[in-house]
């Protein structure tokens, strides 16, 4: 039996030290589609009327924001607008999901508009996206405790034809509290973005490593703890802000089981990658660390002699756990859904691995 009950629609819990997971995603539920970073310009309207056409053909309503088919200065409106709109989405009973078209470049700017105090007394809802999106996601689980979505965005979800990694996203979101989903590894990633295609072209194989498997480690681990991340490129300015009390998230919600860190990149070279897991490490957010992954790194290149492997082994070599990287994560597709404050184990062998995730 349970020991879960029930405390108003959406929310699900044991006590106040476990994660709020909402309601599983049905039939018939609303996805409200929010551009809280970038709008979409016209020449890419296109693509929103497929992912809602795709979204329709599985059962579900889009409600669309004001501001979503508008994008200008790298945004789709002035903050005080896309804030608004997002507070209003995240509120409203109607919307039981929200997911954004893509990311951006200044989701930060709507985070002190925002009202947490409501969202954290309002029943949970899932938001789904990365890149810039999940400046907001990792916020949102550490200020409410409520569970959110690290995975595809909604213009990715434009064909019935999804490849079976990207397609979980909505196994993912179906899946209830006090219950698991594992996800597989891809055999194939895409090696360049082709917006014309209806899905991505998965061209090249697919091979997780292990940091420093051939010198001291054997080519298999495993590992668990609470998932927590996003893109470093965008969470790391969230250090030193009231919008990410990572220690409070480690000392409520992770004392017993510690934390599986998951981490990507997009546009920063191999010095750009030490330096922020060098900051993030010294703000004191990788203390009870039992593993870390991270996605293939996006527009990068080497810093000289100084490559992608010595940034990791520099950063977390000493912390001696494991360190698995071009995990299905990110900016280079496809790329897993991972549930912020979900209970995770990874196992991984020969460069293979599999994400087992509990919504306890």
């Amino acid at each position: 039996m349970s020991n879960f009950s029930s405390s108003g629609k959406g929310v699900l819990y044991m006590n106040p030290r476990s994660i709020r997971y909402p309601q599983p995603l049905v039939k018939g539920d609303t996805i409200g589609v929010a551009a809280p970073s970038s709008g979409v310009g016209e020449s890419m309207h296109r693509h929103l009327e497929d992912s809602k056409h795709h979204m329709e053909r599985l059962g579900f309503n889009i409600k669309e924001s004001p501001s979503l088919r508008n994008n200008s200065k790298c945004v789709s409106a002035p903050k005080e607008s896309r804030a608004a709109e997002l507070n209003a989405y995240m509120l409203d009973p109607g919307i039981q999901a929200v997911i954004p078209p893509w990311g951006g470049e200044f989701l930060m700017d709507t985070l002190p508009l925002l009202d947490w105090e409501a969202m954290k007394k309002s029943p949970p809802k899932w938001v789904l996206g990365y890149s810039d999106i999940s400046t907001f996601l990792f916020a949102y689980t550490l200020l409410t405790g409520s569970a959110s979505a690290h995975g595809t965005n909604y213009v990715d979800l434009r064909t019935n034809e999804l490849d079976p990694v990207t397609a979980r996203w909505l196994d993912v979101l179906q899946t209830k509290a006090d219950e698991e989903i594992t996800q597989v590894s891809s055999t194939h990633y895409q090696s360049e973005w082709n917006m014309e295609l209806p899905g991505f072209n998965l061209d090249m194989p697919s091979c997780w490593k292990q940091l420093g498997a051939s010198e001291t480690l054997s080519d298999s681990v495993r590992f668990s703890g609470r998932l927590i991340g996003g893109c470093m490129d965008t969470i790391t300015c969230l250090i030193g802000t009231p919008f990410a009390p990572v220690e409070d998230y480690l000392h409520q919600y992770c004392a017993d089981e510690g934390t599986i860190w998951y981490l990507e990149s997009c546009e920063m070279d191999a010095s750009d990658i030490y330096r922020r897991l060098w900051q993030m490490r010294q703000a004191g957010w990788f203390a009870g660390a039992n593993g870390f992954l991270f996605g293939r790194p996006a527009g990068y290149s080497d810093t000289a002699d100084f490559t992608f492997t010595d940034a990791l082994s520099s950063a977390l070599g000493d912390l001696n756990v494991p360190v698995l990287y071009d995990v299905d994560l990110g900016h280079i597709p496809p790329q897993m859904t991972f549930v912020n404050g979900a209970m995770g184990q990874v196992n991984y062998e020969s460069g293979r691995g599999t994400l087992h995730m509990s919504y306890v």
